[in-house]
């Protein structure tokens, strides 16, 4: 039986010379293995190809068939590693936490204890005319954390 363990070491072994990153990886019924990779700078679909080769060269087809799937995440996925996090600093995103309440804002900054967000809203304040523009900072750990993606604006 192919296990995750062993896809998950035959990765690294392989992203340990560069920039790229796991992001994710799934072993599924029938071995049907999802490789999830990224880079801070943009993933190129060679980087990809690379991964799937070295991966398949070192898995017996003869012993156990397997169908193998290497990716990046899609901008639609939810973050699933800091890197991730990292990668989109200054970016727009939109959280949930795990109250079910969203957030979007611009993300500022990330570190392995959680996330900074800039959120701006516009409030009547007191003794002013018509709305302000409020800027808040709010500091969120992964623990309050369900899901952050990236809000594609065209």
């Amino acid at each position: 039986m192919i296990t995750k363990e062993l896809i998950q070491k035959l990765v690294e072994e392989k992203l340990a010379e560069g920039t790229n990153f796991i992001v994710d990886i799934a072993v599924k019924p029938g071995n049907k293995i999802f490789i999830l990779i990224d880079n801070a700078a943009g993933l190129p679909i060679s980087d990809c190809v690379t991964v799937s080769r070295f991966v398949e060269s070192n898995l017996d087809r003869e012993k156990e068939d397997f169908e193998l799937n290497v990716s990046s995440p899609g901008l639609d996925q939810p973050f699933k590693v800091l890197k991730q996090y990292l990668k989109n600093i200054g970016k727009q995103v939109s959280v949930t936490t795990k109250e079910n309440k969203k957030l979007n804002g611009k993300l500022i900054s990330a570190d392995e204890n959680g996330i900074e967000l800039e959120i701006k809203s516009t409030e009547r304040v007191e003794g002013k005319k018509g709305k302000q523009l409020i800027i808040n900072n709010i500091n969120l750990t992964f623990n309050q954390l369900k899901e952050t993606k990236v809000v594609v604006s065209f």
